[in-house]
């Protein structure tokens, strides 16, 4: 599979809420990185996608569009809509990622987006009000990273 063809079916895994088949995009040695969750690598960054396509239960709305890729680097521009799950407000996040591409397989992506407007819809007031601040922003890493672990005891306990 080419690279460009690879980010397609990443994206259109994910709009088909086929956790699977998006983490198959994946080398093992994945390298992933975004401003909710920071870094993250290996399995830790495949069952971040499981926990989101779990928890969204169908209800996220993906589209993507501006798919680039060459022999080692690709971007697309993706959009997510969905239910955040914590306070169930409705969130709209516009996220630019870039990829690097080894063997056939993603081995880093980085999705870039403004955490102060996401944090405004996710969290309403007082991610209006301090989502700039970088105190929030570790707040908002921590809790994911906090829900990931949580996410990774539960399927280690089922396995």
């Amino acid at each position: 599979m080419e690279n460009e063809q690879l980010i397609r079916h990443f994206y259109e895994s994910f709009a088909n809420n086929d956790a699977d088949a998006m983490t198959a995009c994946y080398a093992d040695e994945i390298e992933f990185s975004d401003p909710a969750f920071g870094r993250l690598t290996g399995a830790d960054a495949k069952n971040m996608w499981k926990m989101l396509v779990e928890r969204a239960k169908g209800n996220i709305r993906i589209e993507f569009k501006n798919v680039k890729a060459d022999d080692q680097k690709g971007s697309a521009d993706w959009t997510a809509a969905y239910l955040f799950s914590k306070t169930g407000r409705q969130v709209f996040n516009e996220i630019h990622a870039e990829f690097e591409f080894r063997g056939g397989k993603i081995v880093r992506h980085t999705d870039t987006f403004d955490i102060w407007k996401w944090s405004k819809q996710a969290l309403g007031l007082s991610g209006a009000l301090l989502g700039w601040s970088s105190f929030l922003q570790n707040k908002i890493r921590q809790n994911a990273l906090e829900s990931l672990r949580e996410y990774r005891e539960k399927q280690n306990k089922t396995v």
